[in-house]
């Protein structure tokens, strides 16, 4: 059967508009019904009959990530679908593709479902306390720092990550450190890191470096380092993840260059790809799977247990691997 995605891009428009109209869950014009109810019909959907109204339906919690195929967020989803099965809880996903436009579009298609709670990863929590929908039912932040509208939230002190790598590299004698990263404005977690960096760098009077900002969702396999390589070519490079960071040590190589022999490269996620290859990445792990399931514990404790909203905070590590070298501070 086709997918909600599937008829929304046919008929050109959200999923959460294709759900109002399919489900009969809310306004929308007769054209757009037209338009909703051809390209369902066309794609063969079929609308399946809604229980009884004296049935129980199963309790659902909604998910919202930037991105389903990054090994970091799957974690996660891992996490708190093994959480809520314990809990009799079906879990419905929606992703926004890092962009924070699709937030509001993937939030309304959650909330037609009428989930006991939102758990939400968004691009960036302070615009979104504004952006997204006034009536919420309980919701817990998932790697964003908690706001006055959402004081849920689960995280690590990833301004602390990316000082702590930074330093990592400074004490093997690096001086010319690049930050490379996905835009900010799609990513509060790697902005944070990128301060981190910052704080560390200064604190050693070491020159701060502008981020190198690349999008997020166009795939890594074709990065170009050609420029950044003549700035003078930094020595080591920090990626705002360990994906963008194997496609950092791609590009390095299509350069003529090695890694760790001629630049160190260093990420962040801990994911396991990055442990089977070879010299092994140094990076930041993680607890991606715990945190789901703290996050899942924390939303199901305030949606029926009108438990208080907490910020839960969990611990990260420096796993130090074969893609940073020690040089000399004569270099």
């Amino acid at each position: 059967m086709p997918t909600l995605e599937e008829i929304a891009l046919r008929a050109g428009c959200s999923m959460a508009t294709v759900s109002r109209v399919l489900n009969r869950g809310g306004p929308a014009s007769e054209g757009m019904v037209r338009r909703v109810r051809k390209a369902a019909s066309d794609l063969g959907y079929h609308r399946a009959d809604r229980p009884n109204p004296g049935t129980r339906r199963r309790p659902v919690v909604g998910v919202l990530i930037p991105s389903i195929t990054n090994p970091v967020f799957a974690a996660s989803l891992s996490g708190i679908q093994n959480r809520m099965r314990v809990a009799g809880h079906g879990v419905l996903i929606a992703q926004s593709d890092y962009d924070p436009a699709r937030e509001i579009d993937a939030v309304e298609y959650l909330l037609a479902e009428k989930p006991t709670g939102l758990i939400l990863t968004v691009c960036d929590p302070v615009r979104s306390q504004h952006a997204l929908p006034v009536q919420l039912p309980p919701t817990v932040l998932l790697n964003n720092l908690p706001n006055a509208r959402f004081p849920a939230a689960v995280t690590v002190d990833n301004r602390f990550a990316g000082r702590e790598i930074a330093e990592h590299l400074i004490e093997h004698g690096h001086r010319d450190i690049l930050f490379v990263s996905g835009h900010f404005e799609a990513s509060d977690r790697a902005r944070l890191r990128y301060d981190g960096y910052c704080e560390a760098m200064l604190a050693a009077g070491l020159p701060v470096l502008d981020a190198l900002q690349i999008p997020f969702v166009t795939g890594y396999d074709g990065l170009d380092l050609g420029l950044a390589m003549h700035r003078p070519r930094p020595t080591a490079i920090i990626a705002s993840n360990d994906l963008l960071a194997l496609g950092v040590i791609g590009a390095l190589r299509r350069e003529g260059l090695s890694v760790p022999d001629h630049v160190s490269v260093t990420g962040f996620d801990g994911i396991p790809i990055g442990r089977l290859m070879h010299p092994q990445l140094t990076t930041i792990e993680m607890a991606d799977a715990s945190m789901g399931a703290t996050a899942a514990s924390l939303l199901l404790d305030m949606a029926e247990n009108s438990a208080a909203p907490r910020h839960l905070r969990l611990a990260h590590k420096l796993n130090p691997g074969g893609t940073v070298r020690r040089i000399s501070t004569a270099n």
